[in-house]
């Protein structure tokens, strides 16, 4: 870390910055003064004017970058996020970073990277060289890095995609497969292309579409997989040469021959290293009535679709299961004039187990200003039937009362899904999870087998000395960046801070290694939905939630990850994470 600590630190350049891999110089590009020189101080990134589009820049010592000035995520403006000594720039609204010096994405979940300009320094100004429309906010990303053959002389790309399978002979290389369609696989394309990996990389996906922001499905009800893909089966193979297969399972594994089999022999692809990134399923309660027509769990579009088409105006909802993918359907359909909105969970307050109960009251509070009931420390005991209609849910008992019912959307977690491995001769830990290493290899493969590696929902990964699974679309994409690079020739152990977030009237971040807490520090109010919590164990601070705080989880992400965060006496004392200089040359000599 300090070798990476000090190269972002080199002295600048005050020539004009004409030609460089990966920026937008070209024959409309301008040269324009920005900001006086005096104004930019170290540690510091000012979001500045480039006619009609914007420009982020910022210092790190002396060295002055200019980059395009919104996330490539939901466009967040840079400016407000954090900016680390080590070179890192930290969106302040879900977590995704970009290298500053080479606008390379260092976590997910950035689909695209930064788009990276000239800066010089003449006469006390700080002048930018950039092509204008790179600087709109609409042209915020740049097309895919994939390598030094795809660009020319100045930096524009001429090729955009240069395929693996023209470098490299196919019966040599059989290149990567990807067990999975979801965050993890469209992360782990990216960074192998991104770190020069040159081979067929193919993606196996039981989903009839390319790899979706999944994260919509239950925060905004989205329904329609063609707004939802990151790039399409288009792109995917022009830009980055991937073979996707939809609509395709894989049911086992021939170790010995490197072969996936699938959809039960009909078919199968041979593979070099293989990656698996199935993710989970819906986990459904043993109970009498769970499989009437109009009881849905909630995992993809087709779940989407359905509890769409039921959640109309005067119908009635249960929702069993009070976390995070069920409240944010009860967000995300509360605006709808259904006649009631009924919660059934096992705790006392809703998110109990991760944020607490002074955090789950002020959230339930707000649920029930917008009409919600909840009914909470409550076990369900069966699902019964509409009157006249045997096939479809009418209510669900809990202490001997009936909660009537339209349509039941069932939230209780996810498995493994993981049942086609088990018999391939992979060790499969009891809760279906599969044990992998710091790089995500997996531990317990048969002998001589090797180049097998697990992400996301399925791992169970180390970290901090524990041993964790961690069911979220942000810790699954960052996952599949680390193997990515680790395959490409550049091991990537895991170590990333897992960031989440939520909407749930306001938005809810949170950061933080999830190994249960002692003790809750809180500022703010969470019944006023404006608040930040600190988690403590073991005297430490392992984790942060907030609303409306923005950019204190971004920031204290890479405190946690820096070794800096403020002890918990600290922060009853009044210190504010912010104030904590990360970003100078003085942070980099107390990191080092």
């Amino acid at each position: 870390m300090l070798l990476r600590l000090r190269s972002a630190l080199r002295l600048t350049d005050t020539r004009p910055l004409l030609f460089l891999r990966g920026s937008t110089r070209s024959m409309s590009a301008k040269t324009i003064a920005v900001l006086d020189d005096s104004a930019l101080r170290d540690g510091e990134m000012k979001e500045v004017d480039f006619e009609q589009g914007k420009v982020l820049l910022s210092r790190l010592g002396d060295k002055i970058h200019a980059t395009s000035a919104f996330c490539t995520h939901y466009g967040a403006p840079l400016a407000k996020g954090v900016l680390t000594a080590d070179g890192r720039v930290v969106c302040p609204w879900h977590g995704a970073c970009f290298n500053v010096e080479t606008c390379d994405i260092e976590d997910a979940p950035a689909p695209s990277a930064l788009h990276r300009f000239g800066a010089h320094v003449a006469d006390g100004k700080i002048w930018v060289t950039a092509n204008p429309s790179y600087t709109e906010k609409a042209n915020m990303s740049r097309p895919p890095k994939l390598s030094t053959a795809g660009f020319d002389a100045v930096g524009t790309v001429n090729n955009l995609f240069e395929s693996p399978l023209r470098c490299q002979n196919t019966n040599e290389a059989k290149g990567t497969v990807i067990i999975g369609g979801g965050s993890g696989a469209y992360h782990a394309v990216v960074s192998l292309r991104e770190h020069g990996y040159k081979y067929p990389i193919t993606i196996v996906s039981k989903e009839p579409h390319a790899p979706i922001d999944r994260t919509k499905l239950s925060k905004a009800l989205i329904t329609d997989a063609s707004k939802l893909e990151w790039k399409s089966a288009a792109d995917l193979k022009i830009r980055y040469g991937v073979n996707l297969r939809v609509g395709v399972e894989a049911t086992s594994i021939n170790f010995q021959e490197h072969k996936v089999v699938l959809d039960g022999g009909k078919d199968s692809i041979s593979y070099e290293k293989l990656i698996l990134a199935s993710g989970g399923t819906p986990r459904k309660l043993p109970i009498e009535g769970v499989d009437f027509e109009n009881v849905y769990t909630f995992r993809g579009v087709q779940d989407a679709n359905k509890v769409d088409a039921a959640a109309q105006e005067g119908k009635k909802l249960v929702v069993i299961g009070s976390s995070f993918i069920s409240m944010e359907l009860v967000t995300a359909v509360s605006k709808r004039k259904l006649a009631s909105i009924d919660v059934i969970g096992m705790e006392e307050y809703p998110f109990e187990a991760v944020l607490g109960k002074e955090v789950g009251a002020g959230l339930k509070k707000y649920h029930e200003s917008q009409g919600v009931k909840f009914h909470m420390q409550t076990k369900v005991e069966k699902i019964v039937p509409q009157e006249g209609n045997p096939n479809l849910a009418g209510g669900v008992v809990i202490n001997g009362e009936t909660i009537p019912a339209d349509f039941v959307v069932m939230g209780v977690g996810v498995a493994p899904a993981t049942q086609f491995i088990k018999d391939s001769g992979i060790e499969v830990e009891k809760d279906g999870g599969v044990l992998v290493n710091e790089f995500l290899e997996v531990s317990k493969l048969p002998a001589g087998v090797e180049g097998v590696y697990a992400i996301g929902d399925i791992a169970i990964y180390p970290q901090h000395g524990y041993q964790v699974r961690i069911e979220h679309w942000n810790v699954a994409g960052n996952h599949g960046r680390a193997v990515g690079k680790t395959i490409a020739g550049d091991p990537q152990p895991f170590v990333k801070t897992p960031v989440f977030w939520s909407a749930q009237g306001q938005q809810l971040r949170y950061c933080g290694y999830v190994h249960g807490y002692d003790d809750v520090i809180i500022t703010g109010d969470p019944g006023e939905m404006k608040f930040i919590a600190y988690y403590v164990k073991d005297s430490k601070v392992v984790a942060v939630a907030s609303m409306q705080n923005d950019p204190v989880v971004s920031k204290s992400s890479e405190l946690l990850r820096l070794g800096l965060m403020p002890s918990p006496e600290e922060l009853r004392g009044g210190k504010d994470p912010l104030t904590v200089d990360m970003s100078t040359v003085n942070a980099l000599q107390r990191v080092a």
